[in-house]
């Protein structure tokens, strides 16, 4: 009699469900339906001839196979994952979403350091907002640079960054009941969320200048003097200067930004991801 084989595509759902104990949850993360993850668990069970979980009030729980299934179900992917990359004769790519300002300034350099040990290594990387970039983690990106609320959002805290108001050293403000011409990001960007709400907050009347994905659009807006904007502290446009109360304008807040990875990470994005992660910690900020 042979013995069965153990589908990787059915230890992954294992895999998951044992982490999270719950069918919905290893489904969210799998982006598989509840069903077609219960499907797989009961096809590995039919093909192991036992029972790999029991049902509790608070979600699910292994049995005694299960645990027993656990080690080498984390060995066998493992190895799996490792013989691709060594006999993956092709280069490596990796997929990075990143804000804009970090892909601008912060992020190139980093990028430079880590092709001079890793030159087999392809990084594609796309700018923009971040909002729902983790989202697609797996699907559209291997690694996610994004900004979120201090405090809030799950991946690695890299640092935290201080929002600030930014204009031209030339730019007056005006007075308190004179309209700043703001420019911003679109909708969803969280800096554009915090700028509205904090003048609506301090009662100083404004109006949407200007709108661009990029910053180097608004940079260049803001530099002619056209409007104001909203920028983080670490990333400040050499154009531009801090505008703060003393300039009539109400207080921003620190926003974190989390690295966000992927699961089952292929090596080379691993290692992307530890460089990032050292690099970016140890970097000045708040």
């Amino acid at each position: 009699m042979t013995s069965p084989d153990l589908d990787p595509d059915l230890l992954k759902a294992f895999l998951a469900v044992a982490e999270h104990r719950s069918f919905t949850r290893a489904a969210a993360t799998l982006n598989r339906t509840q069903s077609a993850v219960s499907v797989q668990i009961r096809r590995l069970e039919e093909r192991l001839d036992v029972r790999l979980f029991h049902r509790t009030r608070s979600g699910v729980a292994l049995s005694v196979a299960g645990r027993e299934l656990l080690a080498y179900a984390k060995r066998l992917l493992e190895l799996n994952a490792e013989a691709v990359d060594v006999l993956r004769k092709r280069e490596a790519m990796v997929r990075l979403g990143v804000m804009d300002d970090y892909g601008t300034i912060v992020v190139p350099p980093l990028l430079a350091q880590f092709a001079k040990s890793h030159p087999e290594v392809r990084v594609e990387i796309e700018t923009g907002l971040t909002a729902t970039m983790p989202a697609r983690l797996g699907e559209a990106y291997d690694l996610v640079i994004a900004m979120h609320p201090e405090g809030h959002g799950d991946g690695e805290l890299l640092r935290r960054e201080q929002a600030v108001w930014a204009a031209a050293a030339s730019y007056s403000a005006g007075g308190p009941h004179d309209t700043l011409p703001v420019a911003l990001y679109p909708p969803g960007c969280l800096f554009r969320q915090w700028a509205t709400e904090a003048l609506d907050a301090a009662g100083r009347p404004w109006r949407l200048a200007f709108v661009s994905r990029t910053l180097a659009a608004v940079e260049a807006i803001a530099a002619q003097g056209l409007a104001i904007t909203v920028v983080k502290a670490g990333t400040l446009p050499p154009r531009l200067r801090v505008l703060s109360e003393r300039d009539g304008l109400p207080p921003l807040p620190v926003a974190d930004i989390r690295l966000h990875r992927a699961r089952n990470l292929s090596r080379p994005a691993a290692l992307l991801a530890n460089h990032l992660q050292r690099a970016i910690s140890q970097s000045s900020a708040i």
